[in-house]
């Protein structure tokens, strides 16, 4: 029996938040071997060089964007490079779950901010879980305590980069092909992954890390695709809820690989987070019936 399209769509964003979980699992086991940018650097190679071949393969190398399409791409591309930077320099220097789970409040912030910046009407309801939301990662973070610090700081900052990266999204047109602005996003971040790398002293890169590296590559690109795929097969009010395995994956290979378990309070504020998320998507889904 065929899968309905709102299935097919669960099953790929299922499938994609194994990617990006298997993917910032991989990244993290190289901390401590790998500098920071020389790994962003060696991990873009790998998947600027399979995206670029995708492209090639759909024709869309020729591709060149116009008018107001290019200033929400290079919106969207600093935002992603914002975002992969801060929010690994968090990964490698604090648990998998915790920085996964407070980058889970993106969902609660690109609401917040499309309210704000693009006047999106938004009611007390969404408005209510977005400051519960929000209480939920100072649950994770804790301020003013021992084990708040800047690499707590730097896991927020990712999210409002990702924020960036999502409203620069929202403006593309329908003609902007979504594998060249991966291509774009992906060789960029490998650039200054490079630039980094090239102005410090490089070290060398034992096989084990690499393929850990390359692996990781592989499974970022299964994250974007399976995502894309995800939101073209299914209503986006069904499909999203599945984002928030991500934060399953976070926690299972927190504990397998890393031996890492949050706290009873950091769990509550990961509960938090997803419970106010779920409550947004569906108001938001109520709010698109309407």
């Amino acid at each position: 029996m065929a899968l309905s399209p709102n299935v097919q769509g669960a099953l790929w964003m299922s499938a994609s938040m194994a990617g990006f979980g298997i993917n910032d699992a991989l990244m993290k086991s190289v901390s401590g071997q790998v500098p920071l940018f020389q790994a962003i650097m060696l991990r873009g190679l790998v998947a600027s060089a399979v995206i670029l071949v995708i492209c090639w393969r759909a024709g869309v190398l020729r591709y060149r964007p116009e008018g107001r399409d290019r200033r929400w791409i290079a919106l969207r591309v600093a935002g992603e490079m914002g975002a992969t930077c801060l929010f690994l320099t968090a990964l490698f220097n604090m648990p998998l779950a915790n920085a996964t789970a407070i980058i889970g409040v993106t969902s609660l912030a690109v609401t917040l901010a499309a309210a704000v910046l693009l006047k999106e009407p938004v009611g007390w309801r969404r408005y209510s879980a977005i400051a519960l939301g929000f209480f939920g990662v100072l649950l994770i973070v804790k301020p003013g305590t021992e084990g708040f610090n800047l690499y707590s700081l730097a896991a927020m900052g990712a999210v409002c980069f990702v924020v960036l990266r999502d409203l620069g999204t929202r403006q593309f047109s329908a003609a902007v092909p979504g594998v060249f602005v991966t291509a774009i996003t992906a060789m960029m971040i490998t650039a200054m992954g490079a630039a980094v790398t090239l102005s410090s002293d490089w070290q060398s890169v034992h096989p084990g890390p690499l393929g850990r590296m390359i692996a990781s590559a592989g499974f970022l690109l299964v994250g974007y695709y399976a995502g894309l795929q995800a939101m073209r097969v299914g209503e986006v009010g069904f499909v999203s809820p599945f984002r928030y395995l991500n934060l399953l994956w976070a926690l299972v290979l927190g504990y397998l690989m890393f031996a890492e378990l949050p706290d009873r309070i950091a769990f509550f504020g990961a509960g938090l987070i997803v419970a106010t998320g779920l409550y947004t998507l569906h108001r938001e889904r109520l709010r698109a019936r309407s």
